[in-house]
C-alpha cells in the first residue's frame, strides 16, 4: 500500500501545470539533441545546469531526467533513417534501422522503437519504484567505512565500463580526484592547490567543469568533423508496424527491457552496454541470425528497448544512495547540489515530494515521448539540415552567460575556456571524459568519508575490512580491476574502441 501512495504522492507533484510544462520541455530538448549528433545529453545537461539555478529543485531535475531519456529516443530517429546515431546508445539501433528504412519500412521501425521504448520506460519506472524504498533503507545503515568502500566500487566500475585503454581510464579518474580536491580542507580550513586564487577557495565550480569538457570540447569536435555531415531522407510513411512485425518485436522488446533494467545500475555506461548486450543476445537466439544488418526487427526492438530502460534505472543508485551510475548521473548530482539538496538516502525521507515525483515524471515524460516524436519526425530531421557552424556560436554564448549567472564569477568563465581545451587533448588523445567527471563528483565525498571513517576508528585503517559490508565491496573493487586487466579482456576493449572511432 506504501508503493501506491507514494506513487500517488509522485504523481500529484509531476503533475502539477508547471512540472508539467518542464517534463514537456525536458523530453523535447531531448528528443532535439538526441537528433542532432554530436552533442549529446551529456553535453546539453552541463550546459543548463546554470538555469536550473533558478527553477524549483523538482522542476528542474524533471526537466534534466527528460532530457536524458529523450535523447535516447531522439538518437533511434536519425540512427533510422541516415544511419547516423545522435546517441552512442543508438549505434546498435542504426545497423537493422537504416536498413528496414532502405526497404521502405522507415516508419515501422521508428514506431517499433518508439512503442519498444515506451514499455521498457514503463516497467523500469516502476522498477525503479519497487525497489528504490527498500535500497534506500538499507543505504541508511551504511557509515562512513561502507559509503566509501561504495564510491571505490563506483569509480573502479566506471573504469571497467569505459572503452580503450584501462590505464588512461584510471588516469582519468586520477586526475578527477586532483581537481576534486582543489578548494579548502574540510578538517583544517587550509586552502589546497587554488593557486593563491581567492575565488577557487570552494574548490572548482563543477558546471564550469561539465561545460568545458564536455560542452565546448564536443563543440570543437563537430566543427572539426563537420564537412562529414550530410543528410539523405525520404519522406517517412507507414508509421504503424505490420501484425507480423508486432508479433516478432514482443519477445525481444521484453528481452531487451530485462538486460537494460539490469545493466542500468552499473556505474559507467549501463544504456550503452545494454543496447549492444541486447544486439547480441538477440543475434544468439534468432532462428534466423543471417538476417542481422540486413533489417531485422529483433535488431531495433531489443536494443531500443534495453538502452532506454538503462537510462531510467541508472536512477537506482543516484536516488538511493547519492552515488551517480554515469556523466549523465554525476550532472544530476551537480544539478541536487546546486538547489542546496545533498544526494542520498536521505532524500526519500526528508523530501519525498521531490522524491516521487522524478519518478512519476519518468513515466509521464515516456508518454509524452510516444505521442510527440512520430508527428514530429518531419522536423526533427528537416534540423539537420541547419549548419553546425551557425548553431555553434549560439550554443556557447548561451553556455557562456549560463555559467556566469551561477557565481558572476569571470573566472568560472576562464574554467570552462581551459576545461573545454582540455576535454579536446584528451580526445584526441582517446581519454574517456567520463571517468573523470565520476572522480571530480566522487572526490570530496570519497575524501570526507574516508578521513571520518579514520577518525571514527581512531586512525585504524583496518576499520574498511573488519566491518563486513565494506569488507565485501572493496573484495568487489579489487575483483573487478583483477578483470579488466587479464590481457584478454584488455586486447578485446581496445579493439572494440579502435571499431567504434
Amino acid at each position: 500500500m506504501d508503493l501506491f501512495s507514494n506513487l500517488a504522492l509522485g504523481f500529484a507533484t509531476a503533475g502539477t501545470p508547471e512540472n508539467l510544462l518542464f517534463c514537456l520541455l525536458g523530453v523535447l530538448l531531448g528528443t532535439l539533441i538526441g537528433v542532432l549528433p554530436g552533442i549529446g545529453a551529456t553535453a546539453t545537461i552541463a550546459m543548463l545546469l546554470p538555469i536550473t539555478f533558478q527553477l524549483e529543485p523538482v522542476s528542474s531535475l524533471i526537466m534534466l531526467a527528460g532530457i536524458y531519456y529523450g535523447a535516447q529516443y531522439g538518437g533511434s530517429t536519425t540512427a533510422i533513417l541516415i544511419n547516423m546515431p545522435g546517441e552512442s546508445s543508438s549505434a546498435v539501433t542504426a545497423i537493422d534501422g537504416y536498413q528496414m528504412a532502405r526497404k521502405g519500412r522507415a516508419g515501422a521501425a521508428l514506431a517499433i522503437a518508439a512503442l519498444g521504448s515506451f514499455f521498457a520506460g514503463t516497467v523500469s519506472t516502476f522498477l525503479v519504484a519497487i525497489f528504490a524504498p527498500p535500497l534506500t533503507a538499507i543505504a541508511l545503515q551504511f557509515g562512513s567505512a561502507e559509503y566509501f568502500s561504495l564510491m571505490i566500487v563506483g569509480l573502479v566500475s566506471s573504469i571497467a565500463l569505459a572503452h580503450g585503454s584501462v590505464v588512461k581510464a584510471l588516469a582519468m579518474v586520477a586526475l578527477g580526484l586532483l581537481l576534486g580536491l582543489v578548494g579548502t580542507d574540510i578538517y583544517t580550513g587550509t586552502p589546497r592547490f587554488t593557486l593563491g586564487i581567492r575565488e577557487y577557495a570552494d574548490g572548482l565550480n563543477f558546471v564550469a567543469l561539465a561545460v568545458g569538457v564536455f560542452g565546448v570540447a564536443e563543440i570543437l569536435r563537430n566543427l572539426e568533423g563537420e564537412s562529414t555531415r550530410t543528410v539523405l531522407m525520404a519522406k517517412v510513411t507507414g508509421l504503424l508496424p505490420s501484425r507480423q512485425e508486432f508479433k516478432e518485436m514482443i519477445a525481444p522488446v521484453i528481452r531487451g527491457t530485462a538486460i537494460g533494467s539490469a545493466l542500468g545500475i552499473l556505474p559507467g555506461g549501463g544504456a550503452i552496454l545494454a543496447a549492444f548486450a541486447s544486439y547480441t543476445v538477440e543475434k544468439r537466439m534468432s532462428k534466423t541470425p543471417e538476417e542481422f544488418g540486413k533489417g531485422a526487427i529483433a535488431g531495433v526492438a531489443g536494443p531500443e528497448s534495453a538502452n532506454n530502460a538503462g537510462a531510467q534505472t541508472s536512477f537506482i543508485p543516484l536516488l538511493t544512495l547519492g552515488i551517480p551510475a554515469n556523466p549523465v548521473m554525476a550532472l544530476m548530482v551537480g544539478a541536487m547540489i546546486i538547489q542546496g539538496i545533498v544526494p542520498g538516502p536521505n532524500v526519500a525521507t526528508e523530501q519525498p515530494a521531490l522524491f516521487w515525483g522524478i519518478i512519476a515524471s519518468m513515466w509521464i515524460g515516456n508518454l509524452m515521448l510516444v505521442i510527440l516524436n512520430l508527428p514530429l519526425i518531419g522536423l526533427w530531421v528537416k534540423l539537420l539540415t541547419v549548419p553546425y557552424y551557425v548553431l555553434f556560436p549560439i550554443i556557447m554564448a548561451f553556455c557562456s552567460i549560463g555559467v556566469y549567472s551561477v557565481n558572476a564569477n569571470v573566472y568560472d568563465l576562464y574554467a570552462v575556456a581551459f576545461f573545454g581545451l582540455i576535454g579536446y587533448v584528451l580526445a584526441k588523445l582517446r581519454c574517456e571524459p567520463a571517468p573523470l567527471l565520476l572522480g571530480f563528483v566522487l572526490g570530496p565525498l570519497l575524501e570526507e568519508n574516508l578521513r571520518r571513517a579514520m577518525i571514527l576508528s581512531r586512525g585504524d585503517p583496518t576499520t574498511f575490512v573488519t566491518r563486513p559490508i565494506s569488507a565485501i565491496l572493496l573484495a568487489i573493487a579489487v575483483a573487478v580491476l583483477i578483470v579488466v586487466f587479464l590481457p584478454s579482456v584488455k586486447k578485446k576493449r581496445e579493439e572494440v574502441f579502435v571499431e567504434e572511432g
